[in-house]
């Protein structure tokens, strides 16, 4: 728990957006209390808060229906909240709604899971205001308002920089590139780039993406990102497996040519100017390529010799690559035309949004993760709203909210935000009297102090959760002193309704808790049969679906780690001792299994063909059998001797074809790595099976790796 009150995560909101939002909910409650209307003010900026977590990147048509969708959300909960506050019955029934609704929306995604709490929040804030059923329409309207105010500023500059998320979205890439140039990642760690890829992915081919000709360029240059992180990384790991210093110093120099290059493309686009620093760097590139093509000519050493080989072909494709972005980064800006006519490419299916209502019929069963949270939510909510009615609390409203706020479908989540909460409530309270004593005098000085707490607020919300209610809470206060609340007992009431509030979803999950433990497992079974599908197409030269593999292997590796997270956030328990650890192995393996065929993939995208060879397809067709029974023994549907060895059938291809072509010398690479990677993951299973070998496993896979 003290780990997770301290550590401080990356700020993930720039300075300027949260300038905005801030300012959003700032000014109309200035202009309120100005205009002797404090709480139309309050209304107002209400709805611009709960709409400020909405504005979050990506196209500007995207952040436009996302943010209106969020201020609608918000404007119906608080025109139904003030319909039905004083009746409890009804709202009993509603909250309970809200609540197993709000719960199921963790299904459907982050923003769904922030309208589903936005809805629950605002369905209670309002009911707890007793204005009357008659006042339900105009509350609605001031919220939405706000919301709509909050979404105006976030678009305001569309016309200015139509294509500005576009750019630094490959800007970004363009610098985790560099990154990985320099740093040449180990083949059990993955691409740096590899979120920034999945994202630039969505915003350029998603259901929402910008139109026009000059986005064409910006999809050319992704794709050629993704060939530069191949080349990229196949000769990282060829640097790592040379015995030769002096080569391997010269594909040092030619990495760090490239980041060169990559760091000028990346500021070009930002800015956005002409990659006139970046043209200047290919020359160095090409330079740095000629001097390694005769490193590899010199070498006498027969593996290095061939390792070199693979090399020297990478480096040139990684020129040539860096010629084609620095070419079409002319075109990519808000001005820019293109020429060349180019196919739209379509978001890779791992990618694409399902449709909602399939998402939410696929969950509606006590096995799924979002269901148990959605009942568990429903409930909690109806018994926190109970304990507020019956016990009477001052502002009591709080506690159902905390309860909504804290309440998380896995258990280190739950914790986090129940000892973030209730830390940042206790030092909100220090803040908040030394508020009252020192700051309370004019109204002028309240709100500047208010827009400060907000901007602070929005700033710091993924930095550290409890650093983020603190400012909540001093900013809540200074909100209700506009509506004449005494801000000593508003803050002290505050306290206690968050100590129950948090309480009650603690308890909750404790009685009812859903373990990653049991679920861990199909996780990485679904990562091993998303690079089985890969590695099938691969090795049966199917280029045209390899992007489509990949995407969905890249999803899968993600849903892996969180995995992991979750998993390292709960105690130790009988049922999950090790299983961190194990899945840590299983996934750094998986991820150099997805590495070994790096060049082969390049060779292929190049033009290459593979030998037609009955080996070939017997080593291809054990692959997949390899594979295919580690997934089925992970999921409990298959015995572990079901799993073939896989070294014999690379030997034999291995005898079968000559080093005659560079297509052939990446196979016999690839092949090789590909089995010694599949080989040891069925021994970390075998180890993994035997109790209280497990830490042994892990052990044995880092020592692998």
């Amino acid at each position: 728990m003290l780990r997770t009150l301290l550590r401080l995560k990356p700020r993930d909101v720039p300075v300027r957006v949260a300038l905005r939002n801030s300012f959003a909910v700032f000014a109309p409650l200035a202009l309120g209390v100005w205009l002797g209307a404090p709480a139309i003010g309050l209304g107002v900026a209400t709805g611009a808060l709960q709409t400020m977590s909405s504005d979050q990147p990506g196209a500007y048509g995207l952040r436009m229906r996302r943010m209106l969708l969020t201020a609608a959300i918000a404007g119906t909960s608080g025109g139904l909240g003030v319909l039905l506050g004083d009746y409890t019955a009804p709202l009993t029934l509603a909250v309970l709604a809200v609540g197993f609704c709000g719960g199921l929306a963790v299904a459907l995604g982050p923003l769904a899971t922030r309208n589903g709490l936005a809805s629950m929040i605002l369905l209670m804030i309002c009911a707890n205001m007793h204005l009357g059923a008659a006042q339900a329409p105009g509350i609605a309207l001031l919220i939405f308002s706000g919301g709509l105010l909050q979404m105006l500023m976030a678009v305001a500059a569309w016309p200015l920089q139509r294509y500005r998320p576009e750019r630094f979205a490959l800007a970004t890439i363009l610098q985790q590139l560099a990154i990985t140039a320099r740093t040449r990642p180990d083949a059990s760690q993955p691409s740096p780039t590899m979120q920034a890829a999945q994202d630039a992915l969505v915003l350029l081919h998603g259901q929402h993406h910008t139109r026009g000709v000059a986005l064409q360029s910006f999809r050319i240059m992704a794709e050629l990102c993704e060939r530069v992180r191949v080349d990229l990384l196949a000769l990282a790991d060829v640097h790592a497996r040379l015995d030769d210093a002096g080569a391997g110093e010269r594909i040092e120099l030619l990495l760090k040519q490239a980041a060169l290059v990559l760091d000028h493309l990346s500021q070009s686009m930002r800015e956005p100017a002409a990659p006139t620093a970046a043209e200047g760097g290919l020359v160095a590139v090409q330079t740095q390529a000629v001097a390694l093509r005769e490193a590899a000519a010199a070498a006498t050493g027969l593996r290095d010799r061939r390792l070199l080989q693979l090399a020297v072909g990478r480096a040139a494709g990684l020129a040539g690559q860096l010629r084609a972005l620095v070419r079409n980064s002319y075109w990519a800006s808000s001005q820019g035309q293109i020429n060349a006519q180019q196919a739209e490419a379509r978001l890779p299916r791992a990618l694409r949004p399902n449709s909602a209502w399939v998402t939410l019929k696929a969950n509606l069963k006590w096995s799924s993760v979002a269901f148990r949270h959605a009942v568990r939510c429903a409930v909690s909510l109806v018994v926190a709203l109970l304990l507020e009615r019956t016990l009477q609390i001052p502002h009591g409203v709080w506690v159902p909210m905390t309860t909504a706020i804290v309440l998380k479908p896995d258990f280190g989540a739950t914790l986090t935000f129940g000892a973030g909460r209730m830390a940042g409530t206790l030092a909100g309270l220090v803040a908040g009297t030394a508020l009252i004593h020192y700051a309370m005098d004019g109204s002028v000085v309240r709100l500047l102090l208010f827009w400060v707490f907000c901007f602070g607020f929005r700033l710091t919300t993924q930095v550290n959760y409890g650093l983020a209610v603190m400012l909540l809470t001093s900013m809540v206060v200074l909100m209700l002193s506009f509506e004449g609340y005494a801000p000593e007992t508003a803050l002290l009431d505050r306290v206690l309704a968050t100590l129950i509030g948090s309480a009650v979803a603690m308890v909750a999950y404790a009685l009812w808790p859903t373990w990653e433990g049991s679920r861990g497992r199909g996780t990485v079974a679904a990562l091993l049969e998303a690079d089985q599908r890969h590695l099938s197409a691969l090795l049966a030269g199917r280029v045209d679906v390899l992007d489509e593999t990949r995407g969905t292997a890249r999803v899968a590796r993600t849903n892996v780690r969180a995995s992991i997270d979750r998993l390292r956030a709960e105690p130790r328990r009988k049922g999950n001792r090790g299983e961190a650890e194990l899945a840590e192995s299983l996934l750094a393996n998986a991820t150099r299994l997805m590495r070994a065929p790096l060049i082969l993939e390049a060779q292929l995208r190049e033009g290459g063909h593979l030998p037609a060879r009955p080996e070939l397809t017997s080593f291809s067709a054990a692959v997949d059998q390899t594979l295919g029974a580690q997934v089925r023994y992970l999921r409990q549907t298959g015995k572990f001797s079901e799993i073939p060895a896989l070294r014999p059938y690379e030997r034999r291809l291995a005898e079968a074809i000559p080093h005659t072509d560079d297509v052939s010398a990446a196979l016999l690479d690839a092949a090789d790595r590909i089995a010694d990677s599949l080989d040891t993951l069925t021994h970390l299973l075998r180890r993994s099976s035997t109790p209280g070998n497990r830490t042994a496993a892990t052990v044995t896979g880092t020592v692998a790796g």
